[in-house]
């Protein structure tokens, strides 16, 4: 009955701890990032887009018209016979030419707020990608630790039985368990790294900042180091580049509007008088035009317009200027990702396996009772650090890529 007790209470265990794993979601990258896609502050630039082309709906709106009525030329020396009553009304027609410029401003100012809300979901989507990126290397960190526990505790368990024999000094034992404790607190960083990565994400996210989840820890290195980019395709890819272009089609479409100030503008009055005394009705009927090229009235527009060339000028440099500029650092991205991979190759091609034949060697000299186990031991502390170090080559790897996938805005 006892024995039966036992197997119920190991599988309620077991199935309490299938169903704590369950309630752990995974998230591959592809989840978040789409998650991300949705993030406030890109909703955000959603709303001043569509307020902007809400804007331009009433672009071509007219001034309001202008109605009056009071006494007209009535003398101030009381006369029965004399003056009128006038209502009057007034309406300015602007000229459509200036109305079309405007509402095609308007317009592109939401196109500008477009390429803006572009490049702020590039920056969110490379912290997204670094971050996750990094969680799956401390994992891959976590895993390494464990190993090596896994050899400590051997290593520990052999000890302990020479000990028994008299074949092995107590102050050995000692030192197995001062680097398993050691190992314990490596395991505290790297957990507490990966839960402030996965906040970080979560925030990015929109989501609870404490809602746990676990990363894809595949990791695919792209060959970007062979590559080949010019003007012509960052200047179709990069929204900051293509922000400063339709900077330049707004100055433009702001020069229309310069240059629409030349036209003119038409009026129309009407007005009716009733006559007192007797005397006929009579009405006015006028129609009106501004004069806007005299030189009096046109400076402004001319200096305005000599001005927006300028400023057009200034875009187009900067615009060299940062595709210079991206140029120069995707170049040295794709120099550094090479050097890294070639890095990494010899860690794990040539370093890690010299250091797990050291070790391995070590070990097979303490079991013929040939060696000593503070060489083990050694041997165990060089393979993890040769191994951890490869990680390392493999985090800067990664972080040089997704710098290079920010540069591009590769999605």
């Amino acid at each position: 009955m006892k024995k039966k007790f036992q197997i119920i209470y190991t599988l309620l265990i077991g199935f309490a701890s299938m169903t704590a794993n369950a309630q752990v979601q995974r998230l591959p990258l592809d989840s978040v990032l789409a998650r991300i896609r949705i993030n406030p502050a890109l909703q955000a630039y959603d709303s001043k887009i569509r307020a902007e082309n809400a804007y331009a709906t009433g672009a071509r709106n007219l001034e309001a018209p202008k109605v009056s009525a009071g006494q007209y030329q009535v003398p101030y020396q009381l006369n029965p016979g004399a003056g009128s009553f006038m209502v009057e009304a007034e309406q300015m027609f602007t000229n459509p030419a200036k109305l079309r410029a405007r509402e095609d401003y308007m317009k592109g100012t939401a196109q500008m707020n477009a390429e803006d809300k572009n490049h702020l979901k590039n920056q969110l989507i490379a912290q997204a990608k670094q971050y996750y990126y990094e969680v799956a290397v401390l994992e891959k960190k976590l895993a390494l630790v464990q190993n090596t526990q896994s050899l400590f505790e051997y290593m520990l368990k052999d000890a302990n039985i020479r000990l028994t024999y008299g074949k092995e000094k107590l102050s050995n034992i000692y030192k197995i368990k001062a680097d398993l404790f050691e190992l314990d607190d490596t395991r505290e960083q790297l957990n507490n790294a990966i839960s402030q990565r996965n906040i970080m994400l979560n925030t990015l996210m929109n989501r609870d900042k404490q809602t746990a989840f676990t990363v894809d820890t595949t990791i695919v290195l792209k060959d970007y180091e062979t590559a080949i980019t010019d003007t012509s395709s960052l200047a179709t890819t990069r929204s900051d580049i293509k922000r400063i272009s339709r900077n330049i089609d707004l100055q433009q479409l702001n020069a229309k509007i310069e240059y629409s100030k030349r036209k003119p503008d038409f009026g129309l009055q009407a007005a009716h008088m009733f006559s007192y005394g007797g005397q006929p009705d009579q009405y006015i009927l006028m129609a009106s035009v501004t004069i806007p090229i005299v030189p009096w009235a046109s400076k402004e527009y001319q200096a305005n317009l000599k001005g927006i060339c300028y400023e057009t000028q200034e875009l187009e440099q900067k615009k060299m200027d940062i595709l210079n500029q991206a140029e120069g650092q995707l170049a040295g991205f794709r120099s550094d990702m090479r050097s890294k991979k070639q890095q990494l190759k010899n860690y794990n091609e040539n370093i890690v396996p010299a250091e797990q034949n050291a070790y391995k060697t070590a070990l097979l000299a303490y079991e013929q009772n040939t060696g000593d186990l503070p060489s083990v031991l050694e041997g165990i502390k060089d393979l993890q650090t040769a191994r951890m170090n490869a990680l390392e080559r493999l985090q800067e790897l990664i972080t040089i890529q997704v710098a290079y996938e920010k540069e591009m805005e590769i999605y």
